[in-house]
Formats: structure tokens, C-alpha cells, sequence
């Protein structure tokens, strides 16, 4: 489900579960968690490449995981971006297809990130009764701006490559089918710079916004472990696995 590769200077977390639309499980969030640790205690790794495959990032979590009893403590998923949001080799992303909800919040804590021409990205999370994670909360507006996180984040609008990176969302624009190539490419111009300098420099521009970020997963975690348990979201999960069967 989560296909690791190191080589050189750059280890490759792959998400590979298209037949879910790579839909992520307490397992990959765990697994992808591990493989940011590994890098981060290799002194050789200078970058890190998180992609989906051909034609989807990921939809997100997965909806079934939803259902059941909910820890008042860190989810896999939580545990998995705080250690995103924490380590000091870049992290890059390169997204195809779909990135849906957390496959959007996600992309708000790596350091460079390629989208094929034709990826869609939506934040779904008002339509599913439940509210914004993943920093989201505070990161989004910062930005991309209030007017563009309202529509994102409040009406689920979805957007495109050339919308989010006309926001300033991600870093370019690749040819449809190309962004893990661009990824690569800028995992090869890292891997020729000096590591201690390249980490050292990634953590002083996190580390003023670094301790607010804490204190907005926290928060989040509170109101989204509510929304989970309310009407309205039990209401949403259960319209969609009628429409959508297990």
C-alpha cells in the first residue's frame, strides 16, 4: 500500500492502493510516518518524494475508518502530519489525478510541490459534516488568502493545477503524467547541496510558525473528533457508502 525506495539522496513514499483510490488506513498513515523518520535520521538523505500513483494522489482517508471509536489522543493521521510538519529534510510532493481532503492538507507542509495539468484537489470536509485539519484552519488563508480558503474550505469548491498554483498553493505546473519527474529533478539539485546546510535552513524558516501549527493541530483535533460523532457527519458517511459500497 505504501511503497518505499531509497536511492542516492532522495527516499521515494509511494501511495499505492488505487483500487481505493488511495484511500489511506491507519496502516499507510503509520507506514508513510516511519519512512519521514528513516529520512530524517539518515544524514545522507537530502530529500524526501511523497506521490500517488499515475492517476490519483489520494482521496483522502479512508471513510470506513471514520466509523468506529475515536481517541481524544493523536490519530495515525495527526501522528503521520505532525511528523511531516517536523522534520528537517525537504519533503517533496508530486500529485497526478485526484488529491481529496487530507491529500490536500498534507501538501500545505512540503517544501516544493508538482501537480500533472490535469490533478483536481477539493477539501470536502463541510459537505461531510465534519471541519478543516491539517493546519488548514490557519495555514490556507495565510496562503492562498481569505477569499480563495472560503471557497476551499467552506463551499468545497474544487480547483486545479493551474488554480493552485496561480495561488501560490504549489510550486509549478508539470505536463500531465510528469510531476514525479519535476520532483525528481529538484530531488537531484538537492542531493548536490550540502545536507547539513540544506536542514538547517529548511528548520529556520518552519521554526517561527512552528509552535502555532502545534497549537492548531490540537485545536483541530478537538473540534474534529466532535464532528465525527455529530448528526450530521454520521448522516454524510452513511449517504456515501450507499451510493458507494464497500
Amino acid at each position: 500500500m505504501i511503497e518505499t525506495k531509497v536511492e542516492a539522496h532522495c527516499t521515494t513514499l509511494t501511495i499505492n492502493r488505487p483500487e481505493r483510490r488511495n484511500a489511506l488506513t491507519t496502516l499507510m498513515y503509520q507506514t508513510l510516518e516511519k519512512g519521514l523518520q528513516k529520512a530524517q535520521a539518515d544524514p545522507h538523505c537530502h530529500a524526501v518524494i511523497l506521490t500517488g500513483t499515475h492517476d490519483c494522489f489520494t482521496a483522502g482517508n479512508d471513510l470506513s475508518e471514520f466509523q468506529g471509536h475515536r481517541s481524544m489522543v493523536d490519530s495515525p493521521a495527526l501522528s503521520f502530519l505532525r511528523t511531516l510538519a517536523s522534520v528537517d529534510v525537504p519533503v517533496i510532493a508530486a500529485v497526478e489525478g485526484h488529491a481529496i481532503g487530507i491529500g490536500v492538507t498534507l501538501l500545505q507542509h512540503c517544501d516544493f510541490i508538482y501537480a500533472g495539468a490535469t490533478a483536481r484537489f477539493s477539501m470536502p470536509f463541510v459537505s461531510l459534516g465534519l471541519c478543516p485539519e491539517g493546519g488548514s484552519s490557519t495555514m490556507l488563508a495565510k496562503a492562498v488568502g481569505p477569499r480563495r480558503a472560503a471557497e476551499w474550505l467552506l463551499l468545497g469548491k474544487p480547483f486545479s493545477a493551474t488554480e493552485a498554483c496561480d495561488s501560490g498553493f504549489i510550486t509549478a505546473v508539470a505536463p500531465a503524467g510528469q510531476a514525479l519527474q519535476q520532483a525528481q529533478a529538484t530531488a537531484d539539485a538537492l542531493g548536490r547541496l550540502p545536507a547539513e546546510a540544506l536542514r538547517i535552513s529548511k528548520k529556520m524558516l518552519r521554526e517561527p510558525a512552528h509552535a502555532e501549527l502545534m497549537a492548531t493541530f490540537d485545536y483541530e483535533r478537538l473540534v474534529f473528533t466532535e464532528r465525527l460523532k455529530s448528526d450530521e457527519a454520521q448522516a454524510a458517511f452513511q449517504r456515501f457508502f450507499e451510493r458507494k459500497p464497500l
